[in-house]
């Protein structure tokens, strides 16, 4: 049998197939692996050192040192300081959990499971245990100790008289940002610019300064100097809270401005807030609303009938009027509206019917002034508009045009209904009569200033028109000094000072009605009436106890408010007085308790040489005494002392403040290391802790202040 060849076939063996194929495999791989080399080694080598690098190297931010906050005496209201936080990478601590949970209990009170549970969350690589509290601590809880748990330093704001112009000074968040009052309407230049630097982390996640890079050094904010007198500011929140406690009043604020200036010299509401404890205030108290909130004024809006009649010569201070004996039933058209007088009065003049605040006197004069000149008046006095001060939130009232009145209005605006105006806007228009005739601008920022206390920016007063005559001003400021002598703000009158204002109560208007019951009640004037310094503002919400309206419930805590500013302000007891002044000398700066190096630079800003006895960080004597005439160039010598002998670290004394005004105490404090809680203005009458106590750096010292002539008669 034979058998026939097969013929060769061009296939390879399966074997050699598959090994080809690896082959293959395997050089493209390689290729991959090489192109992939040249992309990472080559093409993307900056990228992925960059990578590397993050991976052992961190940025961590130097945080710039927030602005300061003075009063106009550079008296220091708000400060900064550095705290300490505390957080914690859960992942991190493992079995360590339950150690720090412990120490971080009895270190701060909380329970050991609060702690525990924020700790036992293993998704989270960052957690916070404590924020912003006092550097002391981080010696008890040494963080270094513990992998994983992370100590930082945050910067906090120290708020030096409390809740004194809270609203006004306004706030900062938990990341020290301003979020409302001045604090916000100044934040790009409170707040600085941070710095920072890079940190290695070594294998096991420790850091430490890198050497390779440069440190970039915060800048630190600027300080704002206020026009706001922290005493008077003292004086008016007081006396606000003594008059809202007295009337049972829902709330009450205070304005105060420089006539002649515009400058603000207090602004206070009732209830306040504690700016370093904002999550217990109360939903709307952080408002500030003088300027935030708008109100009918009553009476105290008269002002603006009065002065459109005098100016058109529609009316003389001595035309009478009949005031209907208290009911005057107004006709328009087919609708008619009774206008009444809390008083009824037969005939008046129209300065007797300013004092006794007539209501019906008031709107027959508008019919005489008509719509057009009545709303210029108005408008020329400030209202329906903004005033234009620094401070956020601020409304423009509402000031209806003539074109949208009803047949009513005119007469209702006579008297203060159908209009808003915000209490600030009423405290400039009554300057515009303290100081001659002219509205001028309200102003909170008196300066910009420097780390070198060198002014960078320096508001000046601003006037924006003239909207009465001198004559006028002083017609009227006859009538208001006739309100307070024998009308219806007797309840301010101050024995030995001439005080003119007007009383103000309005019916609110809730719900598209007039509320029985529910008022407004305002008091508006000048102080003294013959040289004025002074304008003040009172209003209060629903007083329900000693009479609701403005001469009952508002005009004595004006009253109280400028006995206390008349008794203690040379200036306003002497009124005429000027000072002379001199070319070849000035007097003497009181520096007494006031950090030493702070001491000689206010000298030599008065041109005065410095001599210095003892090594202190305090002055404790100066001779020429303060107050003394002395030749510019002499030389002041001043007696220093150190008060941290024999005082273990980390404590200070408590220096001795009775007999201080309250601005020295606060410098004698600062310099101790402690801090301060300053209530009333003057002079301290007593503290807590006593005098030469030993109490740990940073200890709140409580200080309580009393006029000057009232503590001199104590101790």
């Amino acid at each position: 049998m034979s058998v026939t060849p097969r013929p060769p076939s061009d296939r390879r063996p399966p074997a050699s197939r598959r090994i080809a194929i690896v082959k293959f495999a395997l050089l493209a791989g390689f290729a991959v692996v090489i192109l992939r080399l040249v992309q990472v080694q080559a093409l993307e080598a900056g990228r992925y050192q960059l990578i590397a690098r993050r991976q052992h190297e961190a940025r961590v931010t130097i945080p710039a040192a927030r602005g300061n906050i003075y009063d106009r005496n550079q008296t220091l209201l708000v400060s900064h300081t550095m705290f300490v936080s505390f957080g914690a990478d859960p992942k991190l601590l493992g079995s360590s959990v339950t150690q720090v949970a412990d120490r971080f209990s009895k270190v701060f009170g909380r329970s050991h499971d609060w702690y525990r549970t924020r700790l036992r969350e293993p998704e989270k690589r960052f957690v916070w245990l404590e924020r912003r509290v006092r550097p002391e601590y981080a010696r008890r809880i040494d963080a270094p100790s513990f992998h994983g748990l992370v100590e930082l330093k945050e910067p906090r704001r120290l708020y030096h008289f409390g809740q004194a112009g809270a609203q006004l000074i306004g706030f900062t968040d938990i990341d020290n940002q301003g979020i409302d009052g001045i604090e916000l309407q100044m934040e790009k230049h409170l707040r600085g610019q941070d710095g920072s630097m890079m940190m290695q982390r070594d294998g096991l996640g420790r850091i430490s300064p890198s050497m390779d890079y440069a440190v970039v050094e915060p800048v630190n904010g600027r300080n704002v100097e206020l026009t706001i007198d922290v005493q008077y500011q003292s004086v008016a929140e007081e006396e606000l809270r003594k008059g809202v406690e007295r009337t049972k009043a829902e709330s009450g604020l205070v304005v105060m401005l420089n006539p002649v200036t515009g400058e603000v010299l207090a602004m206070a509401n009732y209830p306040s807030v504690d700016p370093g404890n904002l999550a217990a205030a109360a939903p709307g108290k952080l408002k500030n609303r003088v300027i935030t909130d708008m109100f009918e004024p009553g009476s105290v809006f008269k002002i603006v009938t009065a002065s459109a009649a005098l100016e058109r010569g529609v009316v003389k201070p001595e035309s009478k009027y009949f005031a209907e004996n208290g009911t005057y039933i107004v006709r328009y058209g087919r609708d008619s509206r009774k206008i009444t007088d809390f008083h009824p009065h037969g005939t008046l003049t129209f300065r007797e019917a300013i004092e006794q605040s007539s209501n019906i006197v008031m709107a027959k004069v508008s019919d005489k002034i008509g719509a057009e000149t009545f709303y210029l008046t108005a408008r020329n006095y400030g209202f329906g508009v903004e005033t234009g001060i620094e401070l956020p939130g601020e409304v423009g009232g509402e000031l209806k045009k003539p074109t949208t009145w009803s047949g009513a209005t005119l007469n209702s605006m006579a008297y203060g209904y159908e209009v808003g105006v915000t209490p600030l806007q009423l405290a400039a228009a009554y300057g515009v009569i303290a100081n001659g005739g002219t509205l001028m601008k309200p102003y909170v920022i008196k300066a910009l200033i420097d780390e070198n206390n060198e002014v960078i920016e320096e508001t000046s007063p601003q006037s924006v028109r003239r909207v009465i005559s001198k004559e006028t001003a002083k017609t009227l400021t006859s009538f208001l000094e006739g309100v307070v002598e024998r009308g219806t703000g007797v309840g301010a009158r101050v024995p030995g000072m001439r005080i003119a204002g007007k009383t103000g109560t309005s019916r609110k208007h809730l719900g598209g009605s007039y509320q029985s019951g529910s008022y407004t009640a305002s008091f508006a004037g000048f102080f003294p009436a013959d040289q004025p310094r002074v304008v003040c503002v009172v209003m209060l919400d629903n007083a329900k106890e000693g009479g609701y309206t403005g001469g009952l419930a508002s005009a004595p805590i004006f009253k109280a408010i400028a006995q206390r500013i008349h008794a203690t302000n040379r200036q306003l007891t002497n009124p005429a007085e000027t000072p002379i002044a001199e070319t070849s000398g000035s007097t003497v700066p009181d520096v007494r308790q006031v950090a030493t190096e702070a001491a000689k630079a206010t000298l030599a800003s008065h041109g005065f040489e410095v001599a210095i006895r003892g090594n202190g960080a305090m002055v404790r004597g100066q001779t020429p005494a303060p107050g003394k005439p002395f030749a510019r160039g002499g030389v002041v010598t001043l007696t220093t002392v150190d008060g941290s002998a024999g005082v273990p670290a980390g404590y200070t004394v408590v220096p001795n403040l009775r007999g201080l005004s309250a601005r020295r105490a606060l410098a004698s404090l600062t310099v101790q290391n402690l801090d301060a809680s300053v209530a009333g203005s003057g002079v301290v009458v007593a503290q807590s802790p006593s005098p030469g106590s030993q109490v740990k750096a940073g200890t709140r010292v409580r200080v309580r202040c009393e006029p000057r002539s009232v503590a001199l008669a104590g101790l």
